[in-house]
Parts: structure tokens; sequence; C-alpha cells
């Protein structure tokens, strides 16, 4: 357990990263403000760490469907330290680590939260490894367990399995007894072997053909963060009785084309798949699906499935059957320079990039 200052009358005082508008991550700005007190229900939370991930670049170019008005505070996750709570709120959480999904709001030193909304991480798992499998863990168990709903002894193919998303469901599959073809840049490629994965380069020009060869019968299913023109391949690549988990846009992260008419194509052809005779079945992954209104019987149910997925992931991560990839580290002064590593096509190392506030 983390030694913290468990007084109700903790400093509400915060300093911030700030998206002011549609800019390069130098034009973000760094600033303090109070908290208002904390109300029924909440808890402060101190960040201890933070992540850049595809969802803040595609805020700051106003691509995020859902995304909030400028300003405002990125960050889709955290971990960090329960310091005070609110009426109503059990004083067993204070000193505690917890694991946050946020949307919005997490690159802060502290934050208030809806106590209902926290995930104690267990003892003796950090606070940059418990970030790394927040957003990607659940995403990743979640489109593996519930929606492709792979078996031991299947075969499934991995677009950017290098990725904050990709490294974690590549471990979970091999885990789960499935083979994992994995699409990443070649200087990847040994990292992904040590994995259990048979790499790909995501740029060959006859991907289609070097999965065939490894399934020439096609593939149980394919988890597809590009969308755009991979999309129909990777429905092409699916077995006869295959699924394909589109769970991200991120070909389309410079277009121009309005954030909503990015989707719309991509959940119609998704929907007029499914409508084929065919015995495959085509989804969009979203991570907040079913999450209902606050405070609505769906919202609860919600947070009950989060709390049941993303402990059991954390459980994999101390068993050892999972490995928190931290690509990079970053004070949260620093978030310029941790996006534009995220954002370079040199970047080097796997994993996710973590903001230290």
């Amino acid at each position: 357990m983390t030694e913290t200052n468990t007084s109700a009358e903790a400093t509400l005082t915060t300093t911030e990263m700030v998206l002011p508008g549609k800019v390069e991550p130098s034009g973000m700005q760094l600033v303090q403000r109070t908290l208002p007190a904390l109300a029924a229900g909440q808890a402060l939370v101190r960040v201890e760490a933070t992540a850049v991930s595809f969802a803040e670049s595609a805020m700051r170019r106003g691509r995020y469907f859902g995304q909030p008005a400028f300003p405002f505070v990125p960050g889709y996750d955290l971990a960090g330290v329960v310091e005070a709570v609110g009426p109503g709120v059990d004083q067993a959480l204070l000193g505690r680590r917890v694991a946050a999904l946020t949307k919005t709001g997490a690159w802060a030193t502290k934050v208030l939260l809806t106590a209902a909304d926290l995930v104690e991480v267990p003892d003796g798992i950090g606070a940059d490894e418990a970030e790394t499998l927040i957003v990607n863990g659940l995403t990743a168990y979640q489109m593996l367990h519930h929606t492709a709903k792979v078996r031991a002894g299947q075969t499934v193919l991995v677009l950017g399995a290098s990725g904050g998303v990709g490294s974690i469901l590549v471990q979970l599959a091999r885990h789960a007894g499935v083979r994992v073809i994995g699409t990443a840049s070649p200087r990847h490629h040994d990292a992904l072997r040590e994995l259990g994965v048979e790499p790909i380069d995501y740029r060959d020009p006859d991907l289609a053909v070097r999965v065939r060869e490894v399934a020439p019968d096609g593939v149980d299913a394919v988890f597809d963060h590009l969308a755009g023109k991979s999309l129909s391949l990777s429905y092409r690549l699916l077995n006869r009785t295959g699924t394909l988990v589109s769970y991200s846009i991120a070909s389309k992260l410079d277009d121009s084309t309005p954030v909503l008419l990015s989707f719309l194509p991509l959940l119609a052809k998704l929907a007029f798949w499914n409508h084929l005779p065919t015995g495959k079945h085509a989804s969009f992954y979203d991570v907040w699906s079913g999450a209902g209104k606050p405070d609505s019987a769906k919202r609860e149910a919600f947070r009950a499935r989060i709390r049941t997925d993303l402990t059991h992931v954390f459980g994999l991560l101390r068993d050892g059957v999972l490995t928190a990839k931290v690509a990079a580290r970053y004070p949260l002064a620093d978030a310029a320079a941790a996006m534009e590593l995220s954002e370079s096509s040199n970047r080097t190392a796997l994993g996710k990039i973590i903001l230290a506030p």
C-alpha cells in the first residue's frame, strides 16, 4: 500500500495540461487551478501515472468522436492514490492505489472522480504497470473474449501488434492458446516473436498472401484499428465463420472529413456485411458501449463489467502472464514531447508512453 495524506482536508489544488484548441503538441498549456470541495460520492486521487494514446492525438485535431468542446484537459485513464473521500464514500479507499477510465481529465496532478468508477489496483503492481493495462488492457480483453469470443486452437490476425492495445492483445491471445499473426514494423519483429507472435511487415504489399501462407482458409478473427482501406482486406482474410473487430479509425487521423462522416461509412459497411448470407460477423468495439447515463442501472452494470474485467487483467499482470510494456516515461510538463513521440513514424519502442504527474 502506498503511503499518502489521508486527511479529508487534503489540498485541492491541481496542475493540469490543457488542450486549448486544434494545436500542435507544443501549443498545449500547463495551468494550475483550485478544485472544488469534495462532493458526496467523490474521491480525490493523486495521479501517479497517465498516458498518451491515439485518443489524445485525435482530440488535439478535433477528430475524436464525442470529445468535449475546447479547451479541456485530455487524459483517457489514470492510476493513482486516493488522498481524500467525500461523504458516503468508504474510508477504506484512503491510501489505496486505484485505476480509473476517464476519457478526459487525467493529465493532471490531482483529480476529483466518482468513487464508484475507481478500480483498486492489487498490491505489488506499480502505477506505471497498472496504467499500461487500463484502457488498453480492457480493450484487448473485451475484444478478444467478449466480442470475438476466441477459443484455444484458433488463429487471429492483430493489426498494429506492437502498439499499446496490440501488444496486450497478442499476450492475452497466446495465453488463451490462440495462434497469433501480427503486423508491425520489422524493427519490432524480434520482440513479437518472443511473445509467440508470427510477425508480418505492415507495409508488405503482399500482406494478404503472407497471412494466407499461415492460415490458408483464413483467420478466425481480425482486430483492425486502422479502418479505411484496410477494413475490406481484413474482412476478406476471415475464414467462413470469422469475426472482424474494428476498434478505431487511425487511418483517418489526418483526414479533413468531419469525424462523424468518417465513422458513418465504417458503421454502414459493418452493418452491410452482417446482412450478407455468410457465417462471418463484423462489429465496432467501443470501451464505453453500454455505459448509459450517470446513476442509471445501465451505468451500474457497466461499472461492474469494467471492474470485473480490469481486475482480471490486473491479476494476469500480477501472476506474470502479462508483461507491462512501457515505451517511454515523461513528466506531465513534457506532454508535448511525449505526444510527438507517440505520433512519430520513427517510434522505436513497444508499449505505452507514460506521463508521470
